[in-house]
């Protein structure tokens, strides 16, 4: 099982852009969940990622900010889902 977050908040341009590229990835994997939070609900979610949202975490470790590569996405999710 392989868990992907995605990290960010409302009204920020580029999680709404991020989102859909997320989902289409995960979408293509079975064993792959997407949980989505936003740094407002949490303190130190601000405090660590308020900066580079939008952020795609892997199994609880940084992949991506500002920008998601569906390739890359999808090559991370392979390896971590072979691993």
């Amino acid at each position: 099982m392989v868990e992907i977050t995605l990290i960010g908040k409302p009204g920020c341009h580029l999680c709404d852009e991020a989102r859909p590229v997320v989902e289409r990835v995960v979408a293509g994997f079975e064993g792959v969940t997407m949980t989505e939070v936003s740094i407002l609900d949490d303190a130190a979610l601000e405090e660590r990622w308020s900066d580079d949202i939008p952020v795609v975490l892997i199994d609880g470790r940084p992949h991506s900010s500002w920008r998601v590569d569906p390739e890359k996405l999808a090559d991370r999710i392979r390896s971590r889902l072979t691993a």
